[in-house]
């Protein structure tokens, strides 16, 4: 495992960190208490010293699971961090009463790593004005919280102004390959570190489309590297060549990707892509742009949705139809992944929803996501839709006997 040094209080921190936000899950959507607790653990063991979880990841559940993951001398081992639900703030009071009340869940008496969550330029005025600074300078000076910190899903415009509002330790941003000029892009990254923060980049895979699924075409730049790797590692090594970089979050949830991530984790150094390769990164980079519909990374801040669509699924498989050589199949699978066949559940797609919006607020990609489920039912349901749902409801019900 390498190591880099958070720049305002020299902590060493693995460059992978553990993200707690897509633990392995039952069928039923739980935690899988018993595998998630070995995977955190084996991660522990192997170097990860990071480990991160919010308020609002797995329903409320992620904190307390982490509580009970960390037990048995884990937590003495790692540097711990989670986040102010920053959207549920009304009162200044509301800060002391979300902190405490995650200090009990993490069954901790402190926070190594605190961050203002999912900060936009409203919802940051929002949060100044009630009095964060203080709620924060208080933490820090009573001990419940160590380093302070916001993590970003704004415009680029707001990222600077936010950086300077506060005399903060560090900042979490989304960073990819196809995100260098998005939300607060490289711009944001350089000026961040050139104020001195430590810079923790989350979604470096982008919710997993960097590598489910990916494309033929894509899949061909890729073999022309001389140094075969994949996908996986392509989109890791890119984030960690920059020197910028402290963690990079992973939301591992399968045993081989944890032991993937890990050994790549010990050999990527700042600086070690060669132009050659920073340009197949590019051209990789801007074949997906043709060929992806929506910019969703799954992170399910948008659910759940009061009419009961699945919206990260909705769009994920939306994008399956346009990265796969296989529409009929694309369209299948949306009709039983979303129609209730897999799990023989209720249906979630895309054609129930009711344009209330609520959802707009919540995506820190900004998606017109009512406009983009219209497409959704445009391209995948169609008038055959309710043929291959029974049909795939049918297939699922034999295969479960």
């Amino acid at each position: 495992m390498l190591y880099r040094k958070m720049p305002k209080n020299g902590d060493e921190l693995s460059i992978l960190g553990f993200g707690c936000m897509r633990l392995a899950s039952k069928e039923d959507g739980s935690i899988d208490e018993e595998r998630a607790t070995r995977q955190v653990r084996d991660a522990i063991d192997q170097g990860v010293n990071y480990v991160d979880t919010a308020w609002p990841y797995h329903m409320g559940e992620s904190e307390p699971f982490l509580g009970r993951a960390l037990a048995g001398g884990y937590r003495e081992k790692v540097k711990l961090a989670t986040k102010l639900p920053s959207w549920l703030v009304e009162k200044r009071e509301d800060m002391d009463k979300y902190l405490n009340a995650q200090l009990q869940k993490l069954n901790t008496d402190h926070i190594d790593y605190y961050l203002i969550h999912a900060l936009v330029g409203d919802l940051w005025d929002g949060v100044e004005k009630l009095g964060v600074a203080d709620f924060l300078d208080k933490a820090k000076a009573d001990g419940r919280i160590i380093n302070a910190g916001f993590s970003f899903h704004g415009a680029s415009e707001d990222f600077n102004r936010i950086v300077d509002a506060y005399d903060w330790d560090f900042c979490q941003i989304q960073y990819n390959i196809l995100d260098e000029k998005n939300q607060a892009g490289k711009k944001g990254l350089e000026y961040a570190a050139s104020k001195g923060l430590g810079i923790v980049i989350m979604e470096p895979l982008r919710g997993g489309n960097l590598t489910k699924n990916v494309p033929q075409a894509v899949k061909d730049i890729w073999d022309e590297a001389p140094v075969k790797r994949s996908p996986v590692e392509w989109a890791l090594r890119w984030v960690w060549n920059h020197p910028e970089v402290t963690v990079v979050l992973s939301g591992m949830n399968e045993e081989a990707h944890i032991e993937e991530n890990l050994r790549i984790a010990g050999e990527a150094h700042s600086g070690s892509l060669t132009e050659t390769e920073l340009q197949l990164v590019k051209r990789v980079e801007n074949k997906y742009r043709e060929l992806m519909k929506v910019g969703c990374t799954g992170c399910q801040y948008c659910m759940p949705c009061p009419a009961g669509v699945n919206i990260p699924l909705c769009f994920e498989e939306y994008n399956n139809l346009s990265l796969v050589d296989n529409p009929e199949g694309a369209r299948f699978m949306y009709a039983a992944r979303l129609g209730g066949a897999v799990a023989l559940g209720e249906p979630e797609f895309a054609s129930l929803c009711v344009q209330c919006g609520q959802c707009l607020e919540k995506c820190p990609q900004h998606i017109d996501i009512p406009t983009m489920l219209e497409s959704v039912v445009e391209e995948l349901e169609g008038p055959d839709f309710e043929q291959r749902v029974a049909m795939a409801r049918e297939m699922f019900k034999q295969t479960e006997k």
